[in-house]
């Protein structure tokens, strides 16, 4: 990003609207004085000529010259009217194009000049005598000079300059990102993205990347190359623009040669002028990017444009694309049978993110964060000892705490040292495509954490939506294990899964695919740019930086929503056929007028009001493009729906814990026997008592919102079924725990593994067809 300020330049006013004024006023007042009309004529004359030649110095196609020869025909046969109007009409058609054009450039051009180039930044301040506060003030300096670590104060209304982490709370407008109108709350450590307007009182921000890194900078460039390039559609309409002079002249001789009266070659002139191919195809295809970049999608210029709506075979990574991209802790599992002095769930939980604090490893964030959001008060541990490819150990509480893979806390896998129950974690965690993280306390193993990068709520139905858009293959092309992409290439319905690929082998299966028809490649790392850059269409995932691949890239997506994607094909393939429709109409209706000026039913000065009026209708259907589609479904959500969905997610969430015990408790009672009744007893307690209420209450209060939102005819029905059957096997549960009944372990088991697949089915049952729908925060 520049972050100079500006030279001040001297505007020059647009030539456009006063040649517009100048032929309006020869056509108006030729009628009292005929040279006027000349007069006119020979202004037009002049600037045609003048757009001649400049095309012909850029080396771009000239068809201006049939609006040159139209000029000098119409004064050749004394015809001033016809030229004068002529002339007017070359004026409209170019001030049309212009206002045309910069409605539909704004909202690209409105991302580059509110960049902000300068910051306020904290000097001063005396730590080392106890107030931080002390002597504090704030310099305005250029946003250039920023960097990392830099303390920055963002006052109520202004951008953040800068990608970041809040000092404070803070309220900010991220419109400009996600292209969500609604605001966004954070607290204090949050990272902010640079470009977000602040809201709210001011908040002191702690930057995280240099201007020139940050995302709003990224945005900025990825918009001036989208601004730069013109679509192949547009470049193809020019040549056959060109190729419709050698046409239209043959078609002028030939009606002179005929009927002897170079009246009629003047008319064939005037009607042939190809203002829809010149004006129309450039205001669609400009318009079609306007309206991506406003939700949060950068097309890199009008050809990648138009291969995105001519895509036919999807290839997709996995990970931070149909995945989060950020792990999380799914569960906790204990050891069994337990140690007089075990910690409980919560406590090793605690104990373990607490010693994660001080770790590097990429887990470590995730258990910490699973601690902090389950509102776990976390200690400061030490003597912390770090074992490179093994784990972290360290002392928190008193406690000696190790954390790390399985065979350093409990022993190799398979060896008579591992526990039962390590290896039931082991073989659920393969099962699951989870990653086991064990924990020892005080020398004895304690437990489990089991860790998932969670796919993303929208990925299924946004694969469903890019099918219909017209995808006729979809394929999964992850670095992952072979066992864990196809179970997500199974749940989100793709057509074949390439697992285990390093960067070449992404490259190799890019190419391979593109036997299929034009590849979109989807991915979100540095390690996706090679296949980004060799497919058809490169999209990128930028809204957590991964610099490589969004540079090369033609398509960025600026918010972390895959269900974007979706959006910008449908944006795409309407904005070509768009095009198309207004170069249709426009040249088809001009060819009809060459025919009746052919024949000496189209006079000159009819023939120019006439193709005036052709120019207008293909500039207004090429327009269109320029408003948003209208969405289909039965209505929108309100700010209070939002509120609502808002709240049941985040109870959705709680109860998650609920179903993962389900689980754990299932693998635990039949091996133990009558004993572990206790257990399931206790589970009963939590399902009664927080997990129904919690889908009732969705049932009574959620669903209708959702009905009315979605549409259609029961769309809440399959979830709204799942509850029932939720209710009743926990009814079935507690028929079987009630006093005087003597239950089979074994029942019991298979009772609660089936009632753990409903409630996992129910899980993303919610998550893709309800919750989806939250904006994005």
């Amino acid at each position: 990003m520049d972050t100079r300020a500006p030279h001040p330049r001297r505007r020059v006013p647009p030539v456009e609207p006063v040649l517009f004024a100048v032929t309006s006023a020869a056509v108006a007042a030729g009628f009292l004085a005929r040279p006027l009309w000349v007069a006119g004529a020979a202004v037009g004359l002049v600037a045609a000529t003048a757009w001649v030649a400049g095309s012909l110095r850029r080396r771009e196609p000239g068809v201006d010259v049939i609006a040159v020869l139209a000029l000098v025909g119409s004064l050749a046969v004394d015809e001033p009217l016809a030229g004068a109007v002529i002339a007017w009409m070359l004026a409209s058609g170019r001030l049309l194009e212009q206002r045309a054009q910069a409605r539909a450039r704004r909202e690209l051009s409105l991302l580059v000049a509110r960049a902000p180039r300068t910051a306020r930044r904290r000097t001063g301040g005396d730590p080392a005598g106890g107030d931080p506060d002390r002597g504090v003030t704030f310099v305005e300096v250029p946003v250039g000079e920023v960097v990392r670590g830099d303390v920055l104060l963002v006052g109520p209304g202004e951008v953040v300059p800068v990608d970041g982490h809040t000092v404070s709370v803070a309220t900010l407008d991220e419109s400009a990102l996600t292209g969500e109108s609604l605001q966004v709350d954070h607290v204090a450590g949050d990272e902010v993205r640079s470009g977000a307007v602040n809201a709210a009182s001011p908040f002191e921000l702690v930057a995280s990347t240099a201007a020139a890194d940050s995302t709003y900078a990224r945005i900025v460039r990825l918009v001036e190359q989208a601004q730069a390039s013109s679509a192949p559609f547009v470049r193809a309409a020019d040549r056959v623009a060109v190729a419709f002079v050698p046409l239209t002249l043959a078609l002028a001789g030939a009606a002179w040669a005929l009927s002897g009266d170079p009246v009629r070659a003047v008319a064939v002139l005037v009607v042939a002028t190809p203002c829809p191919l010149l004006l129309a195809a450039p205001i669609a295809v400009i318009s079609g990017l306007s309206q991506a970049a406003r939700r949060g999608v950068v097309v890199k210029g009008g050809g990648a444009l138009e291969r995105l709506a001519a895509g036919r075979v999807l290839l997709l990574d996995k990970t931070g694309t149909l995945t989060r991209g950020r792990p999380t802790v799914r569960d906790v599992v204990l050891a069994d049978p337990p140690t007089p002095d075990a910690p409980d769930a919560a406590t090793l939980l605690r104990l373990a993110a607490s010693l994660d604090q001080v770790s590097p490893h990429v887990l470590a964030d995730a258990v910490v964060s699973a601690g902090r959001g389950r509102g776990l008060a976390l200690a400061l541990p030490s003597d912390v000892a770090e074992r490179h490819g093994s784990g972290i150990e360290g002392d928190v509480d008193g406690l000696r705490v190790r954390v790390g893979k399985a065979s350093w806390v409990v022993g190799a896998p398979g060896s008579p040292d591992e526990p039962a129950w390590a290896r039931r974690v082991r073989r659920r965690s393969a099962l699951d495509g989870t990653t086991a993280v064990l924990v020892g306390v005080a020398g004895v193993p304690a437990g489990a954490l089991l860790l998932e990068d969670p796919m993303r709520p929208d990925a299924p139905r946004t694969i469903r939506a890019l099918r219909r858009a017209g995808f006729e293959r979809v394929v999964l092309v992850t670095g992952d294990r072979e066992d864990v992409a196809q179970s997500v290439g199974r749940v989100v319905g793709v057509d074949a899964v390439h697992a285990e690929t390093d960067p070449q082998g992404k490259l190799d299966v890019v190419r391979e695919e593109g036997r299929h028809g034009l590849t979109v490649m989807v991915g979100d790392g540095v390690n996706d740019a090679p296949a980004l850059a060799a497919a058809g269409v490169g999209v990128a995932l930028a809204a957590r930086g991964a610099t490589a691949s969004s540079e090369t890239a033609d398509v960025v997506l600026t918010v972390d929503r895959v269900d974007r994607l979706a959006e910008a094909v449908g944006i795409a393939r309407r904005a070509r056929r768009i095009a198309f429709q207004a170069v249709g109409v426009g040249m088809g209706l001009s060819l009809v007028a060459m025919g009746l000026a052919a024949a000496g039913l189209l006079a000159p000065t009819a023939g120019a009001l006439l193709q005036e009026v052709v120019d207008v209708l293909a500039i207004g259907v090429a327009l269109r493009a320029v408003l948003p589609a209208r969405r289909r479904g039965a209505a929108r959500l309100t700010a209070a729906d939002v509120e609502l969905m808002t709240g049941f997610h985040a109870e959705h969430d709680a109860v998650r814990g609920i179903v993962e015990e389900v689980r754990t408790v299932a693998d635990r009672v039949a091996p133990g026997g009558a004993d572990r009744l206790d257990e399931v007893q206790a589970l009963l307690r939590r399902l009664e008592t927080e997990l129904l209420p919690h889908e009732l209450g969705e049932e009574e209060r959620l669903y209708p919102v959702v009905a009315r939102v979605l549409g259609g005819d029961d769309p809440i029905g399959a979830m709204s079924r799942t509850h029932a059957e939720i209710s009743h096997q926990v009814w079935r549960l507690r028929r079987m725990l009630e006093p005087g009944e003597a239950p089979d372990p074994v029942e019991v088991q298979r009772l609660l593994y089936g009632l753990y697949a409903v409630l996992r089915l129910h899980d993303v049952q919610e998550e893709e067809g309800m919750f989806s729908l939250i904006p994005v925060q």
